[in-house]
């Protein structure tokens, strides 16, 4: 397991170094510049803060500069947060963005779950369509138009929970923006739930409980539960990559100070550091979460370790 799990490392350094190098190509292709605003610094004082950032230098000088950082663990200044580095400016944001996302998962788990066992233990009932519908309805509508929404019903006509999580206080102010990054992985997690379930208990072995008398809980339970789970627990991999990515909208949206709303500043701002910072962060924990995902799903499935 360790030989793997080393093995599965080594080959994500690749990965990452050529995330690096598009995101690098991509922020640097960008018009303007990090210093560019709308009044014009004389050249004299433009050409000192460029050099002092390096910014003089040919793109393959500023890249292996940037990589050989990386390698250190710094991942440079901000241009725009000029008392602050990039690694303090996400070290700062990651609790917050780690929260909203393991609530997330942790809601889209236990509900898509829950939905899509009851789903196909009442295939093709009024229970399951709805079910379906409804999943259909949550893989369909996109966050962005999702979460304002929730926005606009619970917060500005029903009064019922805080529009923004800055400004207010309490644990209410975690709920619409958790429940707008889980709803896609609820939909996601309940149809790939109720299809693995429905799979698993046409399987022979189910049917040959099912005539020594077992109940259906009782075959669930203790028979088809665990290898209805192994296509979930592949999935998780991208689920956790999907909350991530979706938290940058979700964040926005509801003035959330996690990491997501940086890279949106930070874009705008041209702040070629802070963007590949949090671009590199979020390869590094994509990487590492499907790296848990593949030692869980050997852990699940002894056939897994046997190979």
């Amino acid at each position: 397991m360790l030989r793997y799990a080393f093995a599965r490392i080594l080959g994500a350094i690749p990965t990452l170094l050529l995330v690096i190098a598009i995101a690098f190509l991509m922020v640097h292709a960008a018009p303007g510049g990090p210093f560019d605003s709308e009044r014009v610094l004389p050249p004299d004082i433009k050409e000192n803060i460029e050099r002092a950032y390096h910014l003089d230098e040919t793109l393959p000088q500023q890249f292996y500069r940037y990589i050989k950082g990386v390698v250190r663990g710094d991942l440079g200044p901000s241009y725009r947060y000029r008392d602050f580095s990039v690694s303090e400016l996400i070290a700062g944001a990651i609790p917050v963005t780690m929260r909203i996302g393991a609530l997330a998962i942790l809601l889209a788990l236990i509900v898509g779950i829950s939905a899509g066992l009851i789903a196909a233990l009442r295939r093709n009932t009024v229970l399951d369509r709805l079910v379906t519908g409804i999943a259909m309805i949550g893989i369909s509508v996109p966050v962005f138009v999702f979460a304002p929404l929730m926005v606009l019903v619970f917060a500005v006509t029903l009064k019922w929970l805080p529009a923004s999580y800055t400004g207010s206080d309490g644990a209410d102010r975690l709920l619409l923006p958790v429940i707008a990054l889980a709803m896609p992985q609820i939909a996601f997690i309940a149809r790939l739930t109720r299809a693995s379930l429905i799979d698993v208990m046409n399987s022979d072995y189910v049917r040959t409980a099912k005539a020594q008398g077992l109940k259906t809980l009782s075959i669930v339970r203790y028979h088809a539960f665990r290898p209805a789970m192994l296509p979930l627990i592949s999935y998780l991999g991208p689920a956790f990559a999907a909350v991530l990515t979706g938290s940058v909208v979700v964040e926005h949206v509801f003035g959330v100070p996690g990491v997501g709303r940086f890279l949106i500043t930070a874009s705008a701002n041209r702040d070629y550091t802070l963007v590949l910072g949090i671009t590199v962060f979020y390869a590094a924990m994509v990487v590492f979460l499907n790296l848990v995902v593949d030692l869980l799903y050997a852990f699940v499935d002894p056939r897994v370790r046997t190979r």
